[in-house]
């Protein structure tokens, strides 16, 4: 019994007094395990909120864009290759990507607080989302189509006439970029009235 007693009151010494070796590793251990975790959990959130279930998880974006882009070539086509919501709305290169879910934490609030979560506060809205969506690609050059459409590989001998002529001087020049030309290329053009050009 003493015996058992005089480990007891060792190892209780140690566990109250660590050598500062054990401190730091387990420390270093600890932080390490919890970095793993952290990290594992961040990137599941990551993916799990870039598919398209978790788009249309909602009535806004499902009874509203989602309807529009099932009638369009980006749904369903010849070859079977078809773009979800994060393929057109989310970079795909990890630090974009993130970028850009920090701008979408401004659609949790709309969701929150029901910025358009009827018909006609949608269509009253929708200018404004398609404009803001508009610029974003502007700016970015158009980055989230790149990542399908490659312009080095553009056969601009298949394409339409207008297209390739269009193709060949304006985007390979960097005067204009793919959002210029191709609004409403997967969901209705907002009303456009009094917009010069349209």
């Amino acid at each position: 019994m003493k015996s058992l007693l005089a480990f007891l009151k060792r190892y209780w010494n140690v566990l109250s007094r660590p050598s500062v070796h054990y401190s730091l590793g387990a420390l270093t251990l600890g932080g390490f395990i919890a970095g793993i975790i952290f990290w594992g959990g961040f990137n599941t959130a990551l993916e799990a909120t870039n598919t398209e279930t978790f788009c249309i998880s909602c009535h806004e974006m499902e009874d509203n864009v989602y309807m529009e882009i099932k009638e369009t070539i980006h749904y369903s086509n010849r070859s079977g290759v078809r773009a979800t919501c994060p393929d057109c709305h989310v970079p795909h290169e990890w630090t974009d990507k993130i970028a850009r879910k920090m701008q979408a934490s401004k659609e949790v609030w709309g969701k929150i607080f029901g910025t358009i979560n009827t018909r006609e506060k949608f269509l009253g809205l929708r200018r404004e989302m398609a404009e803001r969506e508009w610029r974003r690609l502007k700016t970015n050059d158009s980055l989230e189509c790149r990542n399908c459409h490659n312009f080095e590989y553009m056969d601009f001998t298949r394409q339409a006439p207008r297209a390739a002529q269009f193709h060949s001087t304006a985007l390979a020049s960097g005067e204009a970029t793919c959002i210029d030309c191709h609004k409403g290329i997967a969901h209705r053009l907002p009303d456009m009235h009094g917009v010069p050009g349209w």
